[in-house]
């Protein structure tokens, strides 16, 4: 009875043992970026050399949403399928929660691939036709008509 409970509680403060040693190290790293800009500029070297500039990302990103998706719901599936009772939900314990919950962020990974994609699609689409209405330079825009009738 209470060896479930147990369990639970070992593996929920593990998670977040995780969580708040990941959040100090974030946190100790933006405040020694923070003294080292400072320093930067006390002698004086200009801002625009003080950020470090980022790589350029390798690949569209809704296929690592879309992959990672896709492989968490599958390790959530077998979490459901590994465990007694599970699939019978009789006496499910937490692996049953476990499982639900990888199957749950698997999903929503994959859909926000999708959703990723068809945006990347359609901003790729209006950028091609937004680039041939500019191409011609006898056309004025409204703002430029109205600040000359305006003189």
């Amino acid at each position: 009875m209470y060896g479930e409970s147990i369990i639970v509680f070992i593996v929920f403060s593990s998670l977040a043992t995780v969580a708040i040693v990941i959040g100090l190290l974030v946190y100790f790293g933006k405040r020694l970026e923070h003294k080292q800009i400072l320093a930067a500029i006390e002698k004086g070297v200009p801002l625009s050399d003080l950020k470090p500039r980022k790589p350029e990302p390798s690949g569209p990103a809704w296929i690592k949403y879309l992959t990672g998706g896709i492989a968490i719901f599958f390790i959530g599936l077998a979490f459901m399928s590994v465990g007694p009772g599970i699939l019978g939900m009789r006496n499910a314990g937490p692996g049953a929660f476990v499982a639900f919950v990888l199957c749950g962020v698997g999903l929503a990974w994959m859909v926000r691939g999708l959703i990723c994609r068809k945006y990347e699609k359609q901003s790729q689409l209006s950028a091609n036709g937004n680039t041939a209405e500019y191409k011609n330079p006898t056309s004025t825009s409204a703002p430029e008509v109205s600040q000359q009738s305006g003189e």
